[in-house]
């Protein structure tokens, strides 16, 4: 699996700086409750403009990160 936490931002000045989808007003929790209320990857995107499937999984891949930091990819 490829890296792709570089889509993730994380900006003082934007959404109280909590960890965004590449600079945009969409929130990793966002994305990480939706796909634990059930929606697919493409109903995400649907859902949020701008929104490409490899952002849903960069948040995936953050939100693993956060958990166990070991798993990072070299």
């Amino acid at each position: 699996m490829s890296d792709l936490t570089s889509r993730i931002t994380i900006n003082p000045e934007q959404c109280g700086g909590r960890p965004c989808i590449r600079g945009m007003r969409i929130r990793v929790i966002d994305v990480l409750d939706m796909l634990a209320a059930g929606l697919t990857t493409a109903e995400i995107t649907e859902e949020l403009p701008g929104l490409e499937a490899e952002d849903v999984i960069a948040a995936v891949q953050y939100a693993i990160l956060q958990i166990e930091p070991s798993r990072a990819v070299a």
